[in-house]
């Protein structure tokens, strides 16, 4: 759609109408994280911070917007939904601890040896088992592991970016930055990992048919996506602490 066509459709439609034309995106949205969130986390609540996120993107969108209203009202409706979950984080901090210190080895085992860190050396390094470890990685999948948007020493994060219209130019610049250093530092993955990401975030496939595609259960991708996400938590340390 051009802008010029959405400057027609936009004018021509109350913010009112735009959100009931737009309901249901707030529920494919909330469906779509709930894939990747526990079972405790209400979809009600995700739908629910999802309305006033399509609420907002009605009364605040300009046509004069490179992006449609429909992808203008996706990023307010997930960054709503996000700052919800914000709000009630299900993980214990002995989670987030665990994953620092998986995270903190995982680092250090790169920067001597050059390459990337194997689970065994991880493991000995930390003194665990496979079992202990791959609990680790499981709760890695699950909690919000890495924040753009909020400090290193946060007990937060998925990875999300700040609301790019609450930004002024340094933020926005150092915000493209990170953008830059977290394609990189996925494009650094291992190659399974890498193909994990790929199917998980811009396929945007549920881990049971991520795990169809690589021939693993789905268990099994559930240890690859949080393995790739503590290594890019160790190689985004630095933007981390910058934040």
């Amino acid at each position: 759609m051009s802008v010029a066509t959405e400057y027609l459709e936009v004018t021509r439609i109350p913010a009112d109408q735009l959100v009931r034309i737009h309901a249901p995106l707030v529920r494919r949205i909330a469906y779509h994280l709930m894939g990747r969130l526990p079972a405790s986390v209400d979809v009600g609540d995700l739908i629910q911070a999802g309305m006033i996120g399509l609420l907002e993107a009605a009364r605040n969108y300009s046509p004069t917007r490179a992006a449609s209203f429909e992808t203008y009202a996706g990023i307010r409706i997930r960054g709503a939904m996000l700052d919800e979950l914000r709000k009630t984080d299900w993980t214990p901090r002995s989670v987030h601890r665990k994953l620092r210190e998986v995270a903190e080895v995982t680092r250090q085992i790169e920067n001597e040896t050059g390459g990337d860190a194997e689970d065994a050396e991880v493991m000995k390094r930390l003194g665990i088992d496979a079992l202990e470890y791959n609990q680790i990685l499981a709760d890695a999948a699950s909690a919000r592991l890495l924040s753009l948007s909020a400090p290193e020493g946060d007990e937060g994060a998925a990875i999300d970016v700040a609301d790019p219209d609450a930004q002024g130019p340094e933020g926005l610049f150092e915000e493209a930055g990170m953008r830059e250093a977290l394609v990189a530092a996925i494009d650094g993955l291992p190659e399974r990992e890498k193909l994990v990401m790929s199917l998980y975030y811009e396929e945007e496939l549920n881990l049971k048919e991520v795990g169809a595609v690589l021939g693993v259960s789905e268990s099994r991708v559930c240890q690859i996506h949080g393995q790739a996400l503590i290594r890019l938590r160790a190689r985004m340390t630095g933007w981390n602490a910058r934040t």
